[in-house]
């Protein structure tokens, strides 16, 4: 499509001479712009992917794809309830536990909490928590004063494996006096990171019988954590177990009654910066039109000479065509090899931007999760830059086609 002769004058007019350098240096920063703008899409893309993934693995990972409910009042028949929820084809875990808030103290440090229930047997198999064992033994959480606590609240109240920690109940017995709180003082088995700053900061995990005597529940509990092995197609599973369980005591509700409207505004923020960032290549195209313009101005007289000499008009509007086009390519490339590096090494730049200035550019306690996450798709990838590619390339129709209208005898009359 390009002959060697086209390929020759363009790469002669991308190389300006001295005195004709200032079509070139608006045409690099054509370049600069679609790069920094290309690359920016694709990390901010990356990093709301592995938000967006990290969010609801932590989701799905610590509060079950769906959980089983009462109406007003514990599960009584768990164990039942439980067993029939097992033998539901597609189920992987299920868990019985006991909720109830808490206020937990160390020292002079004191902090509400969550307070779960769950027998040790299902603490083991619960690989959410499991794989992020920090400190101390599964064995070890196992009695009426042993508890498992996140590294956010070890940290913060200075609590290690074997440290005591007072937790306080309201509910209570009832006295002359009104009700008074139940007082425990158990000792830390096991700390763990979940990856998950509430979770790590906010929940308080003890065995379930140690549990449900704290809490006064006798031999009940709060809810059955289900955990599948399609999340994605969960509702038809949903339907399922509350037909197994055939209880109309017991609600079923899935993780799009309650985590599925703020994974859909993350969606949603997606999609927006997706559109805003493209503006930045859009802009970066206009300066490509706006450099080619200028050499187009600038190469009038030798575009009628070439007009001349028996260039067609097809020729010359490829010529042109390969100025701005190999603006647009080279922008992309570089800023498509520049987001990617960035975004496999997102963790260790902000580790690094962060020892040279001091601060703190990714709060856990804002963000929910421990550290920065950044996930490539591929696909979104190839979308960035074939999006670059044909903005450049519209970009340089116009004056390409300009070029190919000038009037060789009209640009000479003057010479």
């Amino acid at each position: 499509m390009f002959g060697r002769f086209e390929r020759t004058i363009a790469l002669r007019y991308l190389r300006a001479r001295k005195g004709e350098r200032f079509a070139s240096v608006i045409a690099l920063f054509s370049l600069v712009g679609i790069a920094l703008g290309v690359a920016t899409l694709i990390i901010v893309m990356a990093v709301m992917n592995g938000f967006k993934a990290d969010l609801m693995g932590r989701i799905l990972g610590l509060h079950g794809d769906l959980n089983v409910y009462a109406y007003g009042q514990p599960i009584r028949n768990y164990r039942d309830d439980a067993f029939i929820i097992r033998k539901v084809p597609g189920v992987t875990q299920v868990l019985p536990m006991t909720q109830g808030t808490v206020l937990a103290e160390a020292g002079r440090y004191s902090t509400g909490a969550l307070l779960e229930g769950l027998s040790p047997e299902d603490l083991q198999g619960w690989k959410a928590l499991t794989q992020g064992v920090m400190d101390g033994r599964l064995e070890d959480f196992r009695g009426n004063d042993a508890v498992a606590i996140g590294v956010t609240l070890a940290e913060r109240a200075g609590l290690h494996v074997g440290s005591s920690l007072t937790i306080l109940s309201p509910n209570g017995q009832a006295t002359p006096f009104g009700t008074m709180p139940r007082v425990r003082k158990v000792h830390v088995a096991l700390i763990f990171d979940a990856n998950w700053n509430d979770y790590n900061s906010n929940v308080i995990l003890m065995p379930l019988a140690a549990s449900q005597a704290f809490l006064m529940m006798g031999d009940s509990v709060s809810l059955i954590q289900v955990s599948t092995h399609d999340p994605l197609n969960i509702q038809p599973l949903s339907r399922q177990i509350e037909d197994a369980l055939n209880d109309p005591r017991l609600q079923v509700l899935d993780w799009t009654d309650s985590a599925n409207g703020f994974l859909d505004a993350v969606t949603v923020e997606q999609n927006v910066m997706f559109l805003i960032l493209t503006l930045i290549i859009l802009v970066a195209a206009f300066n490509v039109i706006s450099s080619l313009i200028m050499m187009v101005k600038d190469k009038t007289r030798d575009i009628a000479i070439l007009r001349t000499f028996g260039a067609s008009r097809g020729s010359v509007m490829r010529i042109f065509l390969m100025c701005g086009a190999s603006v647009g390519v080279v922008g992309t490339l570089v800023g498509t090899g520049l987001g990617i590096c960035f975004a496999l090494n997102i963790e260790h730049i902000r580790h690094l931007l962060e020892s040279l200035t001091g601060t703190n550019l990714f709060n856990p306690e804002v963000y929910f999760l421990a550290r920065l996450p950044a996930r490539l798709v591929w696909s979104q990838v190839v979308e960035v830059a074939v999006l670059s590619l044909v903005l450049s390339l519209l970009a340089t129709l116009y004056p390409s086609w300009r070029a190919a209208k000038t009037d060789p005898v009209e640009a000479l009359r003057h010479e």
